[in-house]
């Protein structure tokens, strides 16, 4: 995604230039290819770039926590995924699965 120097609006692109969506600005600029390789689009887009945060998604392969403690086998390590549940300057929920047993829980920061 490309953003207008001048507003700072999103850019959209037509041709072999990039426009700025903001119809009062107008700007609009010659397309880098080199840049554009870099982009991640939905269509290039892998699941292992996706970072899951269903509270009910698969936790195995996903990162381990060790600094907690499973209330129903006393495991010290479980898998975690981020989510956030409240306004943006809160920390973010995370989500817990037990590497032993399976229970999950969440945890607040």
């Amino acid at each position: 995604m490309q953003f207008c120097d001048d507003c700072g609006s999103m850019m959209k692109a037509q041709g072999d230039r990039m426009v700025c969506t903001n119809d009062e600005c107008g700007a609009s600029s010659e397309r880098d290819r080199e840049q554009e390789d870099a982009f991640v689009t939905t269509e290039t887009q892998t699941d292992d770039d996706v970072i899951e945060s269903d509270e009910n998604a698969n936790f195995e392969g996903k990162p381990k926590a060790t600094d907690v403690i499973c209330d129903e086998c006393g495991n010290e390590e479980a898998w975690y995924t981020l989510k956030q549940t409240a306004s943006a300057d809160e920390p973010p929920t995370r989500f817990f699965k037990c590497t032993e047993c399976g229970k999950k829980w969440r945890g607040y920061n």
